[in-house]
């Protein structure tokens, strides 16, 4: 077994009809772009009752009928926040808790210290995260990923795993909420996943979408940052859109 080998992330996703939410890290393999994108699937009607949104430059989770909405406490948040040379990437309202422990000299583990997985037992749905940290001159980037886990099946304490990387061409880190479908549904196991990073926002996006199963993916955003020019490509695909 290869250990540095790297799959596309397509192919990670390819036939699981349920892999939950999921985010991907890491550098273009031309070396000049760092991607970042994070996606979500839902079962339920709540979940899937959702589209992504970008205003202000912050991109949230919101309903796409609000008349619908039953519960809006787990599936209602800011899921990607700049706060200077940090881009912030998460499945909950963490992204807040990091942004504002940033904002107080905190840190990325030090935030996540301060919470834990979902309540909504018996899955108790990890809580992952992932951040970019830009160089002074905006040339290269490092990332750190983490995952918030159940210690147990009753949830009566959190393990936390935290992940540091450098940048590499071509190469990025994808992590998720589950293995797969289940009852409960089995929470992801071991380290980020290697992928690879393409080049093309467009192609990377088309596969990563077209992969993800019909009947239970929601929305997809893709960012791709120059790092020589500091220029953003987004983009964003709604199933409800």
């Amino acid at each position: 077994m290869n250990i540095y080998e790297t799959r596309d992330v397509a192919s990670a996703v390819k036939g699981n009809s349920y892999v939950g939410r999921g985010i991907v890290i890491g550098k273009s393999s031309d070396g000049k772009r760092a991607c970042s994108a994070y996606f979500i699937m839902g079962r339920s009607q709540n979940s899937r009752n959702r589209v992504f949104t970008k205003r202000d430059g912050v991109l949230y989770t919101e309903p796409f009928d609000p008349s619908k909405v039953e519960d809006p406490s787990l599936i209602i948040y800011s899921a990607v926040r700049q706060e200077g040379d940090k881009l912030i990437v998460t499945n909950g309202d963490q992204t807040d808790t990091i942004l504002e422990a940033l904002k107080n000299g905190g840190s990325f583990i030090g935030a996540l210290e301060t919470r834990e997985f979902e309540p909504d037992a018996p899955n108790f749905t990890p809580r992952i995260s992932g951040m970019i940290t830009f160089g002074e001159d905006g040339k290269d980037f490092s990332y750190q990923m983490s995952i918030l886990k159940s210690a147990d099946s009753e949830g009566s304490a959190c393990s936390r795993f935290s992940f540091s990387y450098p940048s590499l061409p071509g190469v990025g880190h994808f992590i998720h909420t589950y293995v797969c479908d289940g009852n409960p549904i089995p929470t992801f196991q071991g380290e980020p996943e290697r992928v690879t990073i393409d080049n093309d926002i467009d192609k990377f996006t088309d596969s990563l979408w077209d992969a993800l199963d019909a009947d239970n993916k929601i929305s997809l955003y893709v960012r791709y940052t120059s790092l020589a020019s500091g220029e953003i490509e987004e983009r964003i695909v709604n199933k409800n859109r």
